[in-house]
């Protein structure tokens, strides 16, 4: 997983913590935490990602949302299953913190192989991406996961009338 620029600093943002870490670097820590459980397809991983409670929120790109961590768990376990690779690649990464809630908007670059990827090969796609994390006591927990396809192969948006 590669991790794009964070943008230009903002004043005030990203204190350093005990451990001499500015908070917006420990966000990004935990949003790379994601991705890569997400790479590796390891259900134990992606589980020590994610905030239990109050319930957590996972929309992939054209999905339903999933609420709840047992029923999160259980959709990992399928992806998991039948994806046989995927691979992120992080692009206009931007961190957001204010007190114990946080969030990283970026654009996912995906190239995967498995269930919609032509035979012997492989797909790719894109699409932009908001994770919102919790402070817990063991550290910053992903509470919500919202993805959403991009459509278009590029250009400038056009403006309504």
């Amino acid at each position: 997983m590669t991790d794009g620029p964070t943008g230009a600093p903002r004043p005030g943002a990203g204190g350093a913590g005990a451990s001499g870490a500015r908070v917006d670097d420990v966000v990004l820590a935990a949003n790379t935490a994601f991705y890569n459980a997400f790479e590796a397809g390891d259900l134990d991983l992606m589980a020590a990602v994610w905030l239990p409670e109050p319930d957590p929120v996972c929309i992939h790109p054209g999905n339903a949302a999933i609420s709840g961590y047992a029923e999160l768990m259980r959709a990992w376990a399928m992806i998991f299953a039948n994806t046989p690779y995927i691979q992120f690649f992080l692009t206009d990464v931007r961190v957001r913190v204010d007190e114990d809630v946080a969030y990283v908007t970026c654009t996912e670059n995906v190239l995967s192989s498995g269930e919609g990827a032509p035979e012997e090969g492989f797909a790719g796609g894109m699409a932009l991406a908001t994770n919102v994390f919790r402070k817990t006591s063991s550290g910053w927990r992903l509470w919500i996961h919202h993805a959403s396809p991009v459509l278009s192969s590029g250009g400038r948006q056009e403006e309504a009338p």
